[in-house]
């Protein structure tokens, strides 16, 4: 009885495992070439410099990543007269000075405010790529409000049109989810970390948190790498490596950040530290 009851933990135990490599499995088949992805480091919102007159998601501070070699990293989101631009908070408060939301305002109205008081202001989408024009990767976040929002379809009509070298990824799966179905050839990215901490989330946020965290809602969007918190040690991230999606690193900000990283990432999103 007792070697019964033995053989059948194992295998619960081994239909679980399984269970569980599908669940969080990147995509398999029909996976695009992520080689040009390679081979470069990407600097987080541009190399840029809070301090400076070069801050984050600012032009100057794309050219900068330029001049240096390095891929970009950049975030995007709508304004009101639905334009794509380009920023990562959703309230203008740390950067602007302002307590607005980047949806409240015509790209015209944003143009008003300064970013972190220089002479800098928040870009269109399609100027930084006419910027870029190819001359070096990008890691393209899309900063997803709810499931109305219309970024992934709005950027997409923008990134249609360019000819270099992109990938997107996101926090919100739905994203991903529209990349799937829509344009499955595109290059598309899971963002994560320990979300529940980061965002203190309550009530039901908590298991969307929870599921995201542990790459669990992969089983819907079969993403073609993960992009990772360093600061977290995830295993479902190294089985996702193992399974073949590159991990990419956010955010490495020193050297030893770096070499430690190097160990169990493919890809460098970075910022105050040149690699």
């Amino acid at each position: 009885m007792s070697e019964v009851l033995t053989m059948g933990i194992i295998i619960a135990i081994v239909v679980l495992a399984m269970v569980y490599l599908f669940l969080i499995a990147p995509r398999i088949i029909n996976r695009p070439d992520m080689s040009k992805l390679h081979g470069a480091h990407y600097a987080h919102r541009g190399l840029h410099d809070n301090e400076t007159d070069a801050p984050e998601n600012s032009m100057k501070a794309f050219r900068q990543a330029m001049d240096s070699g390095y891929g970009i990293e950049l975030d995007v989101q709508m304004t009101a007269d639905g334009q794509v631009v380009v920023t990562h908070d959703f309230n203008l408060k740390r950067i602007c000075g302002v307590e607005k939301q980047v949806n409240e305002l015509t790209y015209a109205e944003l143009q008003q405010y300064p970013i972190l008081k220089s002479d800098e202001r928040i870009p269109l989408f399609t100027d930084f790529l006419k910027l870029v024009d190819g001359k070096v990767p990008l890691v393209v976040e899309l900063k997803c409000r709810n499931g109305k929002d219309p970024i992934a379809a709005e950027a997409d009509k923008i990134l249609r049109e360019y000819k270099g070298v992109y990938c997107i990824e996101s926090f919100d799966p739905r994203v991903l989810l529209w990349y799937k179905k829509n344009h499955p050839e595109v290059v598309r990215g899971q963002l994560s970390g320990n979300l529940n901490k980061e965002n203190k989330a309550k009530g039901a946020m908590k298991l969307v948190y929870w599921a995201l965290t542990h790459l669990l809602l992969n089983v819907a969007t079969r993403p073609d790498f993960i992009a990772y918190d360093i600061h977290y040690n995830e295993p479902a991230r190294r089985l996702c490596r193992l399974m073949g999606a590159p991990n990419v690193a956010w955010t490495v900000r020193t050297r030893e950040e770096y070499e430690k990283a190097k160990k169990s990432y493919d890809l460098f999103i970075f910022e105050k530290v040149k690699l």
